[in-house]
């Protein structure tokens, strides 16, 4: 298989990838300052399993396997949030089929081409220290969504948690370390916006958890007062 494509047709793919995740996080972030709470909207999971789809074969191209770790957990998850979100029953059974066999075709295609899964294992441009830093960023940034799915699915609904925002900011920290050593304006880019983006989320949970203890200390004391009227009363 003949991955000499041009540096600027590799970086075109990746920067469509990182527009994709761009997307799914201006939806969600609309969404959340429009409630003043934090959604989960449709379009988060629909942008990011097209941006998953498209920054694995990015990975590939660049020979770079930090970048496609995690992507294939956590598109299975973005496929588990459309089928909460009541979107996967709707879709026709050959779209279906397509996107669930999508990561398997791909790992089947790495696993018979020797010559690039070994390169990724032992990237010559990539010291070993590098890339075990990048691999632990896209751990910790996969870690997210494998969250996310066991919170969502323990309450039977679709949620972005508190937890979530925190997994990603440092996630997206290591990713954008990573990307400077490695000089990926790609990887810089896509995570520099998602971090404003997390830091905003964070304010609007933290913000929500306070409110509700509030509103929960509020109503005890509320009953409280009317248990100390009602024994003055009697």
């Amino acid at each position: 298989m003949d991955l000499n494509f041009p540096s600027w047709l590799i970086f075109a793919i990746g920067f469509l990838a990182q527009l994709f995740f761009t997307a799914r996080t201006l939806i969600q972030w609309f969404d959340s300052e429009k409630s003043k709470h934090i959604e989960s909207p449709a379009g988060y999971w629909i942008f990011s399993v097209l941006g998953s789809w498209i920054m694995f074969f990015y990975g590939v191209l660049r020979n770079d396997f930090a970048i496609i770790l995690g992507q294939i957990i956590s598109y299975y998850v973005y496929l588990w949030n459309l089928s909460a979100k009541g979107i996967w029953k709707r879709m026709a059974p050959a779209i279906r089929l397509v996107l669930v066999a999508t990561p398997v075709a791909a790992v089947i295609l790495l696993h018979n081409t020797v010559e690039l899964f070994r390169n990724l294992f032992s990237n010559s441009e990539i010291p070993a220290w590098l890339l075990l830093f990048g691999s632990a960023g896209q751990i910790i940034f996969t870690l997210r969504f494998v969250y996310q799915w066991i919170y969502s699915r323990r309450r039977k609904v679709s949620a972005l948690p508190l937890g979530f925002w925190i997994i990603s900011l440092a996630g997206s920290s290591a990713i954008i370390a990573y990307g400077i050593f490695r000089k990926d304006p790609v990887l810089i880019l896509g995570q520099s916006f998602g971090i404003v983006a997390y830091i905003r989320n964070l304010m609007i949970g933290i913000r929500e958890k306070d409110g509700a203890k509030e509103g929960s200390s509020g109503a005890k004391d509320s009953s409280q007062r009317a248990e100390t009227i009602t024994e003055d009363r009697q």
